[in-house]
């Protein structure tokens, strides 16, 4: 699997270690039957399915509907099983909300299962997991194919959802002088490829996560001032080490003009 990332022309060995270990994390939870109650979304999942030209480190997983009875602690024997077919011993733990920090614990809602797959050999390769058992929904969802380690199906996010998701962590995620640059990759991503945005779901994460009822001129004019006071310099430092040198240019348009020009060619899923 490593061998085939340098086929691809990809020099970020760490980073092409600790994806092989995601779709692992994967490939075990699908063997262990956990995507009958979830789907897998966010940037990773985008990542591997989609062909996002970044590297990714969370995987995000939510629960398909509402129930206190589906833990990631019930998938962690199949976890561990599919990393020792591999020839990985793995321990999992779990994260302290402390370790967040504030911003991130705050955009966290308190039903939130977050865990680290950590490795005996590997100590620089972490794969960190999350699971919302309370989430937000009118999402839909589509079964999409891992190859390896082996075949099988995943439950994703459908695209247009991924991007709602993707607009709410970039407009109300609130970093203060820190920015997650990734998530203005993933942005115009989305709208290069004329992928639709979900209001429907995004208006109800609003809703769930801040506690607002949003319309969608109302969301557009929040988009246009994030846009607008956000220091787009600090955007591209954040973002430089999760992609590879042949993207790097891609990034010398980027100024808070450009982004408010692709707010305009958006196109909205109502």
């Amino acid at each position: 699997m490593l061998a085939e990332y340098a086929r691809n022309g990809s020099t970020a060995t760490q980073n092409a270690e600790q994806e092989i270990c995601q779709k692992i994390a994967l490939a075990g939870l699908r063997r262990g039957g956990f995507f009958d109650h979830a789907a897998f979304y966010g940037g990773t999942c985008l990542r591997l399915f989609h062909g996002l030209p970044r590297f990714s480190e969370d995987m995000d997983f939510s629960l398909t509907e509402k129930r206190g009875d589906i833990h990631l602690e019930n998938y962690f024997d199949a976890i561990r099983e599919e990393f020792n077919l591999a020839g990985f011993d793995v321990i999992i733990t779990k994260k302290d909300k402390k370790a967040f920090g504030k911003v991130e614990s705050a955009f966290l809602k308190e039903n939130t299962e977050a865990y680290d797959i950590k490795f005996q050999t590997k100590k620089t390769i972490k794969v960190k997991i999350e699971l919302d058992t309370d989430p937000p929904l009118l999402f839909n969802t589509e079964q999409k194919t891992l190859l390896q380690p082996y075949s099988c199906l995943i439950r994703c996010f459908t695209l247009p959802d991924l991007f709602a998701g993707k607009m709410h962590a970039l407009v109300y995620r609130a970093w203060q002088r820190r920015v997650k640059g990734r998530d203005w990759f993933d942005f115009e991503w989305y709208v290069r490829w004329r992928v639709p945005l979900d209001w429907k779901h995004l208006q109800i994460r609003i809703k769930e996560f801040n506690g607002k009822d949003m319309s969608l001129e109302q969301f557009l004019d929040d988009l246009r001032e994030k846009i607008a006071t956000t220091d787009i310099d600090n955007v591209k430092r954040d973002v430089l080490p999760y992609i590879d040198d042949s993207q790097k240019s891609t990034l010398d348009i980027w100024s808070n003009d450009y982004f408010l020009q692709l707010v305009d060619l958006m196109k909205i899923q109502q």
